[in-house]
């Protein structure tokens, strides 16, 4: 029954992994419509309401969906024998999902906000912005295609253990955790993803201390 639990509730995680991530991929799509419509309108009001618009969706929709779509991937990667590094595609997902994260936080979402102002002023967005929104849509579109065909082999440090998986109470955590920062981020009025953070640390932090023997055993031989 334990083992029946288990498995439901890490197919939860999957299943909300797979949600969030195609919401994320579809929000970046909304985005360069949106931001596409922009630059080419000749009407001004046109022009202000979709890049104002693309601002709402990226700081309401695209971000919860982001970090709910990001953390529940590292969950999976730190609670089941798949591991971080022990197989190429992962290690793939998991460096461009780093790479969307910071180029979404700290270049697109502040770009997108300077594109409002711009817009009032008379200026189509840069087409820097179109790119970049175009190029997260294709990344996610590469992970799931990464996720489906788990290509190349196991990386070179790969051990040959195999990784214990995480208990009920962590897949239960990984489900619970976006929905409270969701309800967070509403009553906030902007993306908490507070509680993710401490369950992902919590679970990083447990996860080193059950790979400490297998480290040991490697020293020694």
């Amino acid at each position: 029954m334990s083992k029946r639990n288990s498995q439901r509730w890490r197919q939860a995680v999957v299943w909300l992994h797979v949600i969030t991530s195609v919401g994320w991929m579809a929000q970046a799509l909304v985005l360069f419509t949106l931001l596409a419509t922009s630059a080419t309108s000749d009407d001004p009001a046109v022009r202000i309401g979709a890049t104002s618009m693309a601002h709402v969706v990226d700081t309401q929709l695209l971000a919860p969906f982001a970090n709910a779509a990001a953390f529940t991937g590292f969950m999976l990667a730190a609670s089941t024998p798949w591991g971080f590094f022990r197989n190429w595609w992962v290690l793939a997902k998991f460096a461009i999902t780093i790479v969307q994260l910071y180029a979404g936080i700290f270049l697109l979402s502040a770009a997108l906000k300077g594109s409002v102002e711009a817009a009032r002023a008379g200026l189509a967005p840069p087409p820097a912005l179109l790119v970049g929104t175009a190029m997260m849509a294709s990344a996610i579109a590469f992970q799931t295609w990464l996720s489906v065909a788990k290509p190349w082999r196991r990386t070179g440090w790969a051990a040959k253990e195999k990784l214990p998986t995480a208990s009920n109470r962590v897949f239960a955590a990984t489900v619970a955790a976006p929905l409270i920062d969701i309800s967070i981020g509403l009553a906030l009025g902007f993306p908490s993803p507070l509680c993710q953070l401490v369950v992902l640390t919590a679970r990083l932090v447990a996860r080193r201390r059950q790979l400490r023997p297998q480290l040991a055993g490697s020293r020694l031989a």
